[in-house]
């Protein structure tokens, strides 16, 4: 299982947003947290911003839309530059459609899941998603610590990624770092989104490979091999 970081833009210095997007350019997602203080209680950024960020960095854009009516929106944000778009199960309209459309589009569809909504009513929309993003806190704010109580819904949705045989991602987002990324990658999560975890490090790039180095070990298990020692894997 490849594991991913994604570190939180939320988290950085947005009076110096190229730099500090530069300043992680050894991750594998650059996570875009898009807020209109409706859905969420806070106000962020958006299109305009998105499309600087792409031009800014190499390191494909994580969008996270914690938006109302973001079927009408997230085809915005894939023309402003995203790779990844993630849009609420409880805000979309149409999320099969929605996702449909992301991908039709050339990026890869999400969906999102605030920590008081079960996976399993989504079951059978999962073959039309790319990842599904697991909330750890509740969404609207930077910095909240991380809730325990969200690692049996991600082993449930690991579940039934596996049930399903999909090639997919499951993302984390909330108060990621280096003392509960092993338990959220034991749990099953591939990606893991880490805001204050990076950006309060005095060395962002290095906390990303710490937190990936972290996640790593946490899901090596060794194995007896077929002929010989027991190895690692």
């Amino acid at each position: 299982m490849a594991l991913q970081i994604s570190p939180s833009i939320l988290s950085a210095d947005f009076a110096r947003l190229a730099e500090e997007a530069k300043a992680v350019e050894g991750a594998d997602w650059l996570h875009v947290d898009v807020m209109d203080n409706h859905f969420v209680p806070n106000l962020t950024l958006g299109v305009p911003v998105v499309e600087a960020l792409g031009k800014a960095t190499d390191t494909p854009l994580d969008c996270h839309l914690m938006i109302e009516d973001p079927d009408r929106w997230a085809p915005q944000y894939i023309e402003a530059g995203a790779g990844s778009v993630t849009f609420h199960a409880e805000a979309a309209a149409a999320p099969v459609r929605l996702a449909r459309e992301i991908r039709a589009q050339g990026a890869r569809a999400s969906m999102a899941l605030k920590p008081a909504t079960p996976i399993d009513p989504f079951e059978d929309l999962l073959p039309e998603l790319d990842m599904v993003l697991v909330m750890t806190v509740e969404p609207g704010f930077g910095g909240q610590a991380f809730l325990d109580i969200m690692l049996p819904k991600i082993r449930r949705t690991r579940e039934l990624i596996s049930k399903h045989g999909l090639e997919m991602w499951l993302q984390v987002d909330g108060g990621v770092s280096a003392s509960t990324i092993e338990r959220c990658a034991e749990a099953g999560a591939d990606v893991f989104v880490a805001g204050s975890a990076v950006y309060g490090a005095d060395d962002p790039a290095k906390a990303v490979r710490e937190l990936r180095d972290l996640a790593q070990e946490a899901t090596s298990v060794v194995r007896p091999a077929e002929d010989g020692p027991t190895t690692a894997r």
